[in-house]
């Protein structure tokens, strides 16, 4: 072979190669310097934990304590439900110290399970821990899997969602299809709920039949009481646990109808301050460090809502005269009262005078479980100077934040790395008073060592005068601890995810610093947010005390 003499499929192969290479080049992409200042940029927009001279924050004019800058007008933006982690419930928290570890060496074969093996497996997994947030371990076992199977998707598919089973086709002559078209009657319409259920009012409990023929049927006490009687015991077990309440409508068509249509028990509910509005707040109840209010608290209140009363009768010619300060009980049963006031407007305007319909869609605040919300994101890692590549690495990074309601207007607030799974039990109050100061950090609740106190309220209508009643439910205020002498405060709005659950999501509206010294606001971007999804937690109990 003459090696002097050029190949002409080798020079083909040679201009095509060059072809790509000189394509490649041409596409912009950032140098090493830019690669390292976005990568410097990303970690203070990713953990906005603090207001600090580095973080991505506008600083705004000096404005008067409990007024933050109004949001910056932005492209509004469809959140979908199915981009977020969904609602869990958490059981009670799995043992731990000495018994527990006395326990795993006794046990050796509860451990847990060991890696997966077959594609399916693999898969299986990648959906458990996508469905956990770890998009970057669910990447990896995906592409593990198609690896192994690259029809593992339909066999995952046939698996946990298989077809049902194709109806036999019935062979029948046309003659006997037009004589049972003649004779069928006519289309009947179909029952609505409401119908549905009035039809039950004229039935009552029935007894269970007898076990064996021929022997009296076993005693129903509730069949031989009194509907009074039987109302009063209905709304005794509402009081107690509304999920309950509910629950007894499965047991027969009476107390379905009695469930359903009996409005003095869910005006209870409504009013009540055990799963109600009467346990919801439209002002301060506590500080931020969940110490009772003071008087000088009262009087900050009250020069606050003078000013806003100043500000509203501006074209007055004589301005309102100035309220003074209230006590805590006085000022507890005006409140009291006003949210009263409030809940019947909203009853006869919003609500087509009905209790459950209240209950059911009115904004409120849910204790007995704790608001997640679950942040990816992706960071352009280092490229190595040894290896030629044409694409760069990334990291995917996994933070959750997490808010926990109390009924006295206290909250807590913590953003981490950890799993729900590790954290939801240890949000409590004896937690962070264990932990504070970064104390007893070799304990399983250290985690909290990072919580922050806080106070909630809902939005009322002097804050955001001129709007509708619509428009004025569900803003949620939170104000909680701050790195230094800064006070962070969360506006967000109670919205509701998926077909039949209510009240399960916050959206957010705005993330603001106060700066007490200074007495100014910033606000921090909303980059890294997602909104917040509602988990119950057993632990907590039924009431969420």
């Amino acid at each position: 072979m003459n090696y002097g003499e050029s190949n002409p499929e080798l020079e083909s192969f040679r201009e095509q190669w060059k072809a790509e290479v000189r394509a490649k080049r041409a596409v912009p992409g950032p140098s090493r310097q830019q690669q390292q200042q976005q990568q410097q940029q990303q970690p203070q927009q990713a953990a906005p934990a603090g207001p600090s001279a580095s973080h991505a924050a506008t600083a705004s004019r000096q404005q008067p304590r409990g007024k933050p800058p109004k949001p910056t007008k932005k492209a509004p933006t469809q959140d979908q439900d199915d981009d977020y982690v969904q609602s869990q419930s958490f059981d009670e928290p799995a043992a731990s110290g000495p018994v527990a570890a006395s326990l795993d060496r006794r046990q050796p074969e509860a451990a847990e399970p060991g890696e997966p093996v077959s594609a399916l497996e693999h898969y299986e997994k990648a959906v458990e821990k996508e469905a956990a947030g770890k998009l970057g371990d669910s990447l990896r076992l995906y592409r593990k899997a198609f690896r192994m199977d690259d029809n593992v998707d339909r066999k995952y598919k046939n698996k946990h969602f298989p077809k049902p089973p194709p109806k036999p086709a019935q062979a029948t002559s046309v003659n006997d299809v037009r004589k049972s078209a003649s004779s069928a009657p006519g289309p009947q319409q179909p029952q609505s709920v409401k119908d549905l259920i009035a039809g039950f009012s004229v039935l009552s409990i029935a007894p269970a039949p007898p076990e064996v023929e021929g022997m009296p049927p076993p005693p129903c006490p509730l069949a031989a009481l009194p509907e009074e009687i039987l109302v009063q015991i209905l709304r005794d077990v509402a009081i107690l646990d509304v999920g309950d309440f509910v629950r007894l409508s499965l047991v027969c068509k009476r107390l379905a109808y009695l469930v359903a249509t009996e409005d003095r028990i869910w005006r209870r509910i409504c009013l009540g301050s055990e799963f109600g509005f009467g346990g919801m707040h439209y002002y301060w109840q506590r500080r931020i460090t969940w110490e009772p209010l003071t008087a000088e608290d009262l009087i900050r209140e009250a020069a606050e809502a003078e000013a806003e009363a100043s500000a509203d009768s501006e074209t007055q010619l004589s301005p309102p005269p100035a309220a003074p300060p209230l006590t805590l009980s006085e000022r507890a049963r005006r409140h009291a009262e006003e949210s009263m006031a409030n809940t019947l407007a909203f009853y006869h305007s919003l609500y087509s005078c009905s209790w459950q319909r209240m209950f059911r869609l009115r904004p409120r605040i849910r204790f007995n479980g704790c608001y997640i919300s679950t942040v990816n994101y992706i960071r352009a890692g280092q490229a190595s100077s040894y290896q030629v590549t044409w694409n760069s690495p990334v990291h995917i990074v996994t933070f959750y934040r997490y808010l926990r309601f109390f009924r006295d207007g206290t909250v807590i607030s913590l953003l981490t790395t950890a799993e729900p799974a590790d954290v939801v039990h240890h949000m409590t109050r004896e937690a962070v008073a264990l932990h504070a100061g970064g104390a007893n950090p070799h304990l399983p609740s250290a985690v909290a060592r990072s919580a922050l106190k806080g106070r909630w309220r809902l939005a009322r209508e002097a804050d955001n005068p001129g709007a509708s009643l619509s428009e004025i439910e569900g803003g949620v205020m939170i104000e909680t601890e701050g790195v230094s002498n800064y006070i962070y405060r969360l506006d967000l709005v109670l919205g509701s995810a998926g077909k039949g659950a209510r009240n399960n999501k916050l959206s957010w509206k705005g993330f603001y610093s106060y700066n007490r010294l200074t007495e100014d606001w910033a606000e921090f971007t909303m980059q890294n947010t997602k909104p917040f999804f509602f988990s119950r937690v057993k632990s907590y109990g039924v009431k969420g005390e």
